[in-house]
């Protein structure tokens, strides 16, 4: 006899072909919630998983603008305002050349998941556009902005739609895009978007946010599974502000930070990575360059491994903070041969579903990203929140909450596995915690 869920795949793969990261994503979701529609038919009466892998909304508009010579570039902008349910849509914008209906379809499912997690009254969505930032001038990534938000102001507002920052997109964009819905809009409406200057009523702690909830949550993870951070050797990818973000905590928690990699390669560096090393991480991100080989010349002692990955590198926890679909099968195996026994996702699914399985299968205690990755969303809506009171909080405020928050998903993400049958699975448990919080509040709606 066949699963429950597995119509629902077929469903999602008929309607949306051509996009596996969407389709990669539904699947691992969906198939953790088998005992779940097993012991609640009457979800599967409501078509609750029909429902929930089709966007309540789904925009797609042309963005023109003019470069530095004169010439009109065309790009595309999207913006999947996927599910209400708990609160305005919420999620970040993303500005890469890879960006396409798929990965904001992908991003949008995780983040209903991953907002209904932090128990704050959020919905999920996400958009972008293939504008790629890097290489451009001040002026050609304001004028891009411009045009964008001239499009999507449309259908924002702090009720309706609170975009955010995501990859391609920080504090330069962010401005750029409020500065151009306030012009068009004649309203100073600090909680239309989140990320923003402190100035102009951004959250203190937000830029480093996720990684240091990334670092909370794992925590969390060691702690439960009998095991300190304190003492234990990480390697992380990527080099913007999660992985930064990551870096810094990791430090502060007493953790041995040993890798970190860029779109080039990796840096080794078996003294550690912290203090200046770590603020220079930043410096990298900032030059428009998109590399890390720099590291290994600034810091004598450091190697750098052209065209490689570092999962490689033998470990005590490994933490992916660069892009989706970054650790495949053979690097899962690396980290097997390794004898690592902990890894936890900072990216937005940066393990593909088979090397994810693999890790579960050899005992690799695995937190998945729509958990560990919330602790950006989450200060998004305290952002929200402090915008709405008109009253700015402080820094050590923030991350007090934040520490809190990413307790409770961890706690909650436990409780679900254990109930459902899948022991200490946080991955499975993420994906049942989130879709019943959803689904609870989709059946006292209607059939919307």
């Amino acid at each position: 006899m066949g699963r429950i869920v597995d119509q629902y795949i077929e469903i999602a793969q008929r309607r949306n072909p051509g996009e596996p990261e969407f389709l990669q994503t539904i699947e691992e979701v969906l198939s953790s919630l088998e005992p779940v529609l097993q012991k609640r038919p009457d979800l599967v009466e409501s078509g609750m998983i029909e429902r929930l892998i089709e966007p309540e909304r789904g925009i797609s508009f042309r963005v023109t603008w003019v470069d530095d010579q004169g010439k009109v570039q065309v790009n595309r902008g999207y913006r999947y305002q996927f599910n209400s349910a708990l609160g305005p849509y919420k999620g970040g914008l993303r500005f890469a050349p890879s960006v396409y209906p798929g990965i904001m379809k992908f991003l949008g499912f995780e983040q209903i998941f991953k907002n209904a997690l932090t128990g704050l009254p959020i919905g999920g969505a996400k958009g972008g556009s293939d504008f790629d930032p890097n290489g451009k001038s001040n002026g050609e990534v304001m004028r891009f902005c411009q045009s964008f938000m001239t499009e999507l102001f449309r259908y924002i507002g702090p009720e309706i739609d609170v975009p955010a920052g995501d990859l391609g997109v920080g504090a330069r964009e962010i401005g750029y895009l409020y500065g151009q819905y306030k012009r068009l809009t004649t309203k100073f409406d600090g909680g239309v978007i989140t990320g923003k200057g402190i100035v102009y009523g951004g959250l203190p702690g937000r830029t480093e946010a996720t990684g240091y909830g990334i670092v909370f949550f794992t925590r969390n993870m060691l702690e439960a599974c009998g095991e300190k951070l304190e003492g234990k050797t990480v390697v992380i990818s990527g080099f913007g502000n999660v992985a930064w973000g990551t870096a810094v905590k990791l430090n502060e928690l007493g953790a041995k930070l040993l890798a970190f990699s860029g779109p080039d390669g990796y840096i080794l560096d078996e003294a550690g990575i912290s203090g200046e090393k770590v603020d220079y991480m930043l410096e990298l991100r900032n030059s428009g360059k998109n590399i890390c080989k720099p590291y290994a010349d600034k810091f004598p002692g450091s190697k750098f491994f052209a065209g490689e990955k570092p999962w490689g590198v033998k470990a005590d926890l490994y933490i992916p903070c660069a892009m989706q679909n970054d650790v495949h099968l053979e690097h899962a195996k690396q980290i097997v041969a390794s004898g690592c026994k902990f890894y936890c996702e900072g990216a937005n699914m940066p393990t593909t579903n088979e090397a994810l399985e693999y890790l579960m299968a050899n005992g690799v205690t695995c937190g998945p990203a729509k958990a560990a990755n919330a602790g950006g969303v989450a200060c998004s809506a305290i952002e929200m929140s402090q915008n709405s009171r008109k009253m700015p909080m402080k820094r050590e405020e923030v991350y007090e909450q934040l520490e809190t928050i990413m307790k409770n998903i961890h706690d909650s993400a436990a409780a679900a596995s254990e109930e459902y049958g899948f022991g200490y699975n946080l991955v499975a448990g993420a994906n049942i915690a989130g879709f019943l919080k959803v689904a609870e509040a989709m059946t006292a709606q209607g059939y919307v």
